[in-house]
């Protein structure tokens, strides 16, 4: 993993909202974003989501519903964040997590319109994969 932009402000707050299913991280550029557990858990910055290269992204399913279990310091620089389906393998740097947060509307839309096109489900099905059939 690169090293930290320095250009970049570290967090000077995070609070987990169970209740809401967010997270509000402050930054100490005076920016504040509100990151739903959903959102993070489909960008996670794992290999097992991001894949290991360009166009290897694996699209996470069924997610609407998820929690953040746990949330535990990596450094001076990251977080791990451990979600209610078991994931828990991306590193959150200060860095991604600003970046997702600026870009979070747009990337939003993107994964909603990925959804889209597979034909799947932001629900939790009850089988092994939350696909619903097209229409004809």
């Amino acid at each position: 993993m690169a090293g930290l932009d320095k250009s970049n402000p570290s967090p000077t707050e995070i609070k987990l909202h169970q209740k809401s299913r967010v997270l509000e991280i402050a930054f100490a550029d005076g920016k504040c974003f509100t990151l739903p557990f959903e959102f993070l858990r489909v960008y996670s910055p794992s290999a097992e989501v991001r894949g290991h290269g360009p166009g290897q992204e694996v699209l996470q399913v069924g997610k609407k519903n998820v929690e953040i279990t746990a949330i535990e310091p990596v450094g001076s620089y990251a977080v791990q964040l451990t979600f209610s389906d078991g994931h828990d393998s991306g590193l959150y740097s200060w860095d991604y997590l600003y970046n997702v947060g600026v870009n979070q509307d747009a990337m939003w839309k993107h994964y909603l319109e990925r959804m889209q096109e597979a034909g799947a489900s932001r629900d939790a099905a009850t089988g092994e994969y939350a696909q619903r059939p097209k229409s004809k």
